[in-house]
């Protein structure tokens, strides 16, 4: 790889705005290295602590969304899922295989990470990290600066652009090492080591699960929406939304497609909303309308008005609530198998 060394050494790292994202871009910072930070974005995890980050410690950072790769990879991970659908060691590779086309467009020395070795069982181990460099296609150029004096020398070391003696060697899952650095740094505010990948939650990965093999998935949209609400699966073709709370009917309305989608809502009585999404036939609509009215407190024996908002219409229809366990037999379940 060719490598402009007449500037000042410049480095990438992938931020997930936790400590040790944190502390290793300042390690580096302190050796007055020109740092920054690169985050990736899909519906399954956010950059908002890598935000949080970049504001506190003042390291510029870019963000970058991947679904479409992310899907790709997502379907078929060479090494496999974690305890659900979370391919971490894939994972790993193909952010460090982005990185690195954006550390060759800003002209950047090396990429590094905030991993730690022996702290994630899976995806850190010493034989895992070596695998991820590999496979990413930038073996030598990635940086891990809070494990560096346990692993073999990188080529930053190896060239003089970082001291290695500067760097950390910490191991395991412990985080007294980062904490202690952390007040060293100043750092006082920085979110739990817990990952805010949706991919390790059950009930989400059961909808997804779901989502791939029966759709419909057209958008990104629809990966966002496993997020909220309950979600029915009434046949092969069709499944609905309904919403469990007000935070869930604002979240569902916000990615109703008007041209595509149905969009339902109790007239007269508080409820919940639902959305159909690509649409439906009469049938699925009317299903739809009773087990909307069913999580409503509209008396069994009596109609209730559901509003319905269509591509080139609004129209009512008029239904009794669906008995709950009857409609329960449909909702995804969240159990992963």
């Amino acid at each position: 790889m060719s490598i402009n060394q007449s500037k000042s050494i410049k480095a990438l790292g992938l931020c997930s705005g936790g400590l040790d994202s944190m502390l290793a871009g300042l390690l580096l910072t302190k050796q007055g290295i020109d740092v920054q930070w690169i985050c990736f974005e899909t519906p399954f995890f956010n950059a908002n602590s890598a935000r949080m980050a970049s504001k506190q410690t003042g390291i510029p950072l870019i963000v970058k969304n991947i679904t479409k790769a992310y899907v790709e990879m997502l379907k078929n991970p060479r090494q496999g899922y974690g305890k659900y659908m979370n391919p971490c060691t894939d994972c790993h590779v193909l952010m460090y295989q982005l990185a690195g086309e954006v550390m060759k467009q800003i002209d950047a020395h090396f990429l590094f990470s905030g991993e730690v070795s022996g702290q994630r069982p899976k995806s850190q181990k010493r034989s895992t990290l070596r695998y991820i460099e590999k496979q990413s296609g930038y073996h030598g150029y990635i940086l891990r600066p809070l494990s560096a004096k346990l692993l073999p020398k990188s080529i930053p070391e190896e060239n003089g652009w970082v001291n290695r003696e500067q760097l950390m060697a910490i191991n395991g899952r412990s985080r007294k090492a980062q904490i202690d650095l952390a007040h060293q740094f100043g750092i006082t505010d920085y979110p739990n080591p817990a990952g805010g990948c949706l991919l390790t939650d059950p009930q989400y990965v059961a909808r997804l699960k779901d989502l791939f093999e029966k759709g419909p998935y057209y958008h990104d949209r629809d990966l966002y929406l496993l997020q909220w609400g309950r979600h029915f699966r009434l046949n092969d073709r069709y499944k609905i939304i309904v919403g469990k709370s007000k935070q869930d009917n604002e979240n569902i309305s916000q990615y109703y497609l008007k041209e595509q989608d149905y969009l339902l809502r109790t007239d007269d009585i508080p409820g919940p909303t639902a959305l159909i999404p690509y649409g439906c036939d009469k049938q699925i609509l009317e299903i739809t309308a009773q087990i909307t009215v069913g999580y409503t407190k509209a008396p069994k024996n009596e109609l209730t008005t559901v509003k319905c908002f269509g591509s080139d219409s609004v129209f009512d229809i008029q239904s009794y609530p669906l008995g709950r366990e009857i409609s329960q037999k449909w909702i995804i379940k969240t159990k992963f198998d």
